[in-house]
């Protein structure tokens, strides 16, 4: 299978399928960030309620149908597979009536090839055992963010809130389509019966959640970076809310000054020593006393 890169100016999937004359997708396809998706999805809804009730609503508007019902009405030979669509690949009919869900070839490709546009790290800085990715940015409640591509980026917690709140046992976040604001509360982890709530870094529209976090959050705190990033966001002011976070050499400074903090943190609180042989361990908390959570979380997790 040969994969093909999207030009900048692909059609709305929209107007692929011939339910609108001429639509472009400026999104790369990331359609629960787009309006125009939305409004269709919408306008197609109530022109189902309305068959139902026996009703016919007049003009183009009472004509739209789902693009993916529009395609179904093709002969199997005619109906272009999603990746196709999407410029990812050369024609591919869908023998599964745009279930992707049931599709072995669209499991294939997303093993095969989403997979790696979660390019790895250059390299990882090593801060007191705390470890800090080259080329993320850093909101200072311990998020961190990662670009993808264009305006689309993954959004996840760092190895300093991780090991000082320790294993997480569940996860509630926005769902697709809902749209997070930068210095609000986006992502709630769980201990048994305590719970933190972490700042959304950037503004933006909900894509992707993590299906394997949402299952087993503990993934968060095996690898915090990679296969525990907790949602995907489309970012239409991506460069503005950048400028608020740390990169780079303010990443490691930040990061220094936050394990110095939690050292004067333990031995004056609680007395306890804050490291074996100079690192931080996995689980910190799970160290103090169950009294310890509140205080945690006030002065670190803002």
């Amino acid at each position: 299978m040969e994969t093909k890169l999207q030009n900048k100016t692909s059609p709305c999937l929209w107007m692929q399928a011939k339910v609108v004359n001429k639509k472009v997708c400026l999104r790369d396809f990331s359609c629960a960030a787009c309006r125009f998706d939305r409004a269709l999805r919408k306008a197609c809804h109530e022109n189902e309620n309305l068959q139902k009730m026996g009703v016919a609503r007049k003009g183009k508007r009472g004509s739209l149908i789902f693009w993916k019902d529009k395609l179904r009405k093709q002969p199997l030979a005619k109906r272009p597979c999603i990746h196709h669509m999407k410029g990812h690949i050369d024609f591919k009919t869908c023998p599964k009536s745009y279930h992707c869900i049931d599709c072995e070839f669209d499991h294939y490709f997303h093993d095969q090839f989403k997979v790696y546009t979660m390019v790895k790290p250059v390299a990882f800085n090593d801060i007191s055992g705390i470890s800090l990715p080259v080329g993320y940015y850093l909101h200072s409640g311990h998020t961190w963010v990662k670009i993808e591509d264009h305006n689309n980026v993954r959004i996840g917690i760092d190895d300093f809130a991780s090991r000082v709140l320790g294993k997480f046992t569940a996860i509630k976040t926005p769902l697709m389509g809902k749209q997070v604001f930068q210095g609000k509360k986006a992502i709630h982890l769980s201990r048994n019966q305590h719970m933190a709530s972490f700042l959304s870094p950037v503004n933006g529209v909900v894509t992707e959640v993590n299906s394997k976090v949402n299952k087993s959050p503990g993934l968060i705190n095996n690898d915090p970076y990679i296969d525990g990033w907790i949602f995907s966001l489309y970012c239409p002011n991506l460069k503005q809310d950048l400028k608020k976070l740390m990169f780079m050499d303010s990443n490691k400074s930040f990061m220094n000054k936050e394990v110095n903090r939690l050292y004067a943190f333990l031995e004056e609180k609680t007395q306890l020593a804050a490291a074996d042989g100079g690192s931080l361990g996995k689980d910190l908390f799970g160290n103090l006393p169950e009294n310890s959570w509140d205080r945690l979380l006030k002065f670190f997790i803002h």
